[in-house]
């Protein structure tokens, strides 16, 4: 199920980073430092 804006938004850091996925192998990395990194994993 795809993220909304309020769920990025409101994704906040914690002690280990953590995920937060998208669908189709996309999700959204949150580092302990507060940081949102988008990732993409795909294999061919």
């Amino acid at each position: 199920m795809p993220l909304t804006d309020v769920e990025v938004r409101s994704a906040r850091p914690r002690d280990k980073a953590y995920r937060l996925t998208d669908g189709l192998g996309m999700y959204l990395e949150v580092s302990p430092a507060g940081g949102k990194y988008w990732r993409f994993k795909y294999r061919f």
